[in-house]
């Protein structure tokens, strides 16, 4: 592939998702054949799949799906699992593991399940992920129902609709203002208090998603300038989805794990008084403070499984009963 074309959507990405949603539909029963809900799964957050019921059950390895790319992070099993979910018996599609862009893939690879899932007939993905948390008044364990986002690499070009429109799916300049499907939040509220969820220590937030290319986590300065243009979190996946999605016409709903707070203040200089007389293992002490690391964002998806788990479940079910 051409350095032209590995950075446009591919002129035959709707040949290629048409492809792949045929062979995946050959391999289900007829009762999974047509999901109405594709639920992601972010980093730590597999679990979700112990949603759906034991049998019937699909479970089909990334990486035998023709044109799938392959997830390489820890975390990300790799798997599209098929089943039905909640005592309405709703067939939904669960994408445990995602392709990120830091990864290497193209913006193409990166959105091209959301491409399939919109063709096996689904009309609604919720979207999890980790993040860092930027609002000072979140906690690591909370959850973040997302109403908008910064899609800091979409302003500068770096967008998966970029290229020539892929007109079977949806128009050339798709809105955004209504991303975050309104009925769903108000929903997910709802099913929250249902739960009797709002009387842990686990709060649920409506916030701001920002987007970063990554892999590498975001400094000090970077951290205070996205708290600066309004985001509440940060991560590293999710608005591209998000983006392919709603150009299908795909109602979405997303929700951020906040797995550890954004360290926001400058942090010491040289000539502070304060380190002066600190050791060397002090100082990398000093440093280390708030730092963030992958293995505290799969920590923090454990904990918060089940509530994600039961949320989830909820909402579907109410759906349903609409």
């Amino acid at each position: 592939m051409s350095e032209t074309m590995d950075t446009l959507a591919a002129p035959n990405a709707y040949a290629r998702a048409s492809e792949t949603a045929a062979y995946v539909r050959s391999k289900l029963p007829e009762a999974l054949q047509k999901p109405k809900v594709a639920i992601v799964c972010g980093s730590g957050l597999g679990g979700l799949v112990d949603t759906i019921d034991a049998e019937p059950k699909v479970e089909l390895a990334y990486s035998t799906i023709p044109n799938f790319p392959r997830s390489t992070v820890q975390g990300h099993a790799g798997n599209f699992v098929f089943g039905l979910i909640g005592p309405q018996k709703t067939p939904v599609a669960l994408l445990v593991g995602r392709a990120h862009f830091y990864e290497g893939h193209t913006m193409d690879l990166v959105t091209f399940a959301t491409r399939v899932c919109k063709l096996l007939g689904v009309g609604t993905m919720i979207v999890t992920n980790a993040a860092g948390g930027l609002n000072e008044n979140y906690e690591v364990g909370d959850i973040v129902c997302l109403n908008d986002h910064l899609n800091l690499a979409g302003l500068v070009g770096i967008h998966p609709l970029r290229g020539p429109n892929i007109d079977e799916f949806g128009v050339r300049f798709p809105p955004l203002s209504d991303a975050y499907d309104l009925d769903l939040r108000r929903r997910t509220h709802k099913a929250w208090k249902k739960l009797g969820l709002d009387q842990q220590k686990r709060k649920l937030h409506e916030g701001v998603y920002a987007f970063v290319g990554g892999p590498s986590y975001e400094t000090r300065a970077e951290c205070r300038m996205l708290r600066i243009l309004g985001a509440d979190v940060v991560g590293m996946s999710t608005v591209p989805e998000i983006i392919v999605a709603r150009h299908a016409g795909v109602r979405v709903l997303a929700f951020s794990l906040v797995t550890n707070k954004a360290v926001l203040d400058a942090g010491s200089r040289g000539n502070d008084e304060a380190i002066q007389t600190l050791s060397k293992s002090e100082l990398n002490e000093h440093l280390n403070q708030g730092k963030a690391n992958h293995q505290e964002v799969l920590d923090a998806g454990r904990e918060a499984a089940k509530d994600m788990q039961a949320l989830v479940k909820q909402i579907l079910s109410d759906l349903h009963e609409d």
